[in-house]
């Protein structure tokens, strides 16, 4: 089951750092241990695996204790380019990054995975 989120206002480099985090764990495992992290960008890998979870149940009927990640991708989406105004009649850049966030689950046997 694949899950795709969007255009998240939060720079790709943040956001991996997170989902380096729980790449190794269950899904369910992930749920847990984003929902107690501190960083702000744990918040959207979180609806990110929460909606593939709740994807592979409903609509595959697969067992949530049975999936594992088969890839966590993140990936950089459009930049807007905005800037402020500074003395001298001119401007610095900023560089508002976005992200795109590719949850993929698999179903595997538990007591072949160890």
């Amino acid at each position: 089951m694949k899950t795709i989120q969007k255009y998240i206002r939060t720079s790709a480099r943040k956001l991996r750092l997170v989902a380096d985090a729980v790449r190794a764990l269950s899904p369910e495992q992930a749920l847990l241990h984003l929902k107690f992290t501190s960083k702000t960008a744990a918040e959207p890998v979180y609806k990110a695996i929460k909606q593939a979870v709740s994807n592979a149940k409903e609509q595959q009927g697969l067992d949530v204790a049975k999936l594992a990640f088969k890839t966590i991708d993140v990936q950089e989406g459009p930049t807007y380019k905005r800037f402020r105004a500074v003395s001298r009649g001119m401007a610095h850049s900023i560089m508002k990054r976005t992200a795109h966030i590719k949850v993929e689950l698999e179903e595997v046997s538990r007591g072949a995975k160890s």
